[in-house]
């Protein structure tokens, strides 16, 4: 058994690859419940992996995921053969999560966290007004966008690539702000921010404009204002084979 890893979980996406590879894995490893697990390996595509993290969001229990899905950004590849000595010689990367505060028409107030990004989007056919601020300094009066977003560095490679932002190191001590789709300011790109900022964000005619907010898979609608920041006191732990590290797969993307 490994020295790193006495207690190995298998979790699986609903797919018949994503199942049948953990009840393969399961035949040949001794495994016990996620709870009680030292390293948890999953089985799927990136979303699963993303759900595998909120879950033991506050555990810093390590996830080592094989590609059994469609995208597969953060995870090695599926292999039956050795796996006990995959995961001791596995590369950690640890990751901290958005905390996303907000506050909808009806005054009710909502947390979530992120691992990818927190955005803001329109829920009409109407534009968004967004007044944006960063410690407490109103820096953009009024953005006209279908939304905005805010990235970690993990998550500057999925929907922030997507809508034109930049790709950011892992090790970057750094946040992406970037609108979705503006209209006004027309050539604002967004903004490269300390992962120590506090962003707030207000919804201008919320009630006439509305706009919900999202924290990775969780949406609360019709918001008025969102603040969101870096939650450095969580760390998640992600274990990639070495060469194949999450920083080497950031830096890989941005060379096509």
């Amino acid at each position: 058994m490994s020295q790193r890893f006495h207690r190995i979980a298998f979790v699986a996406s609903p797919t018949p690859d994503a199942r049948a590879a953990a009840a393969a894995l399961m035949r040949r490893y001794d495994h016990v419940t996620p709870e009680d697990a030292d390293v948890v390996v999953a089985l799927g595509g990136d979303g699963l992996v993303l759900q595998v993290l909120h879950r033991f969001m506050h555990q810093a229990k390590p996830i080592y995921g094989m590609n059994r899905g469609t995208v597969g950004f953060l995870m090695n590849e599926f292999r039956e053969d050795g796996l006990l000595e995959r995961l001791e010689r596995a590369e950690r990367s640890v990751i901290h999560p958005l905390l996303m505060e907000t506050r909808d028409t009806e005054g009710r107030r909502h947390e979530a966290r992120a691992l990818n990004e927190v955005y803001m989007l329109r829920q009409t056919h109407q534009t968004a007004k967004l007044k944006i601020a960063v410690d407490g300094h109103v820096r953009l009066p009024e953005l006209i966008a279908d939304g905005v977003l805010v990235a970690t560095p993990a998550g500057s490679t999925a929907y922030n690539l997507s809508v034109g932002g930049p790709i950011l190191p892992l090790d970057a001590q750094l946040l992406a702000l970037t609108p979705i789709s503006a209209f006004r300011p027309r050539r604002w790109r967004g903004a490269l921010l300390p992962n120590y900022a506090r962003i707030r964000i207000e919804v201008l005619d919320a009630d006439h404009r509305p706009v919900a907010a999202v924290a990775d898979h969780t949406e609360f609608r019709r918001v008025c204002t969102v603040e969101t920041w870096l939650d450095q006191a969580t760390d998640l732990v992600l274990l990639h084979d070495p060469g194949h590290s999450l920083d080497e797969r950031i830096l890989r993307e941005q060379f096509g």
